[in-house]
């Protein structure tokens, strides 16, 4: 399927760089906590080890995966991409879903 011809200043949005960010798992610690972590030591989390991942862009979650091998690398593997209302924010602040 062709892509829609864009404006020349909206092609030039779609090469702009962002940071994609793929979250394993996430947990809150108290500062003498992490000021105490060296080499080795473990942190748990709640999330089970098969759980899919969320990745974002920008601290906004946009689609989640799975972790999946390639070679002697690791990749993630898109499951499911949140519709584009869920995953944008108005400029107003307002969540656009409501």
């Amino acid at each position: 399927m062709p892509q829609p011809m864009l404006k020349p200043y909206c092609q030039s949005v779609l090469r702009v760089r962002v940071p994609l960010v793929v979250v394993l798992a996430r947990q809150q610690m108290r500062i003498e906590q992490v000021v105490k972590l060296v080499p080795g030591v473990l942190i748990q989390f709640d999330k089970a080890c098969d759980s899919p991942m969320t990745i974002e862009v920008g601290d906004q979650v946009i689609a989640d995966g799975e972790v999946v091998k390639t070679g002697d690398k690791f990749g993630v593997r898109i499951g499911n991409i949140l519709k584009p209302s869920e995953r944008f924010v108005k400029l107003d602040g307002a969540n656009p879903s409501k």
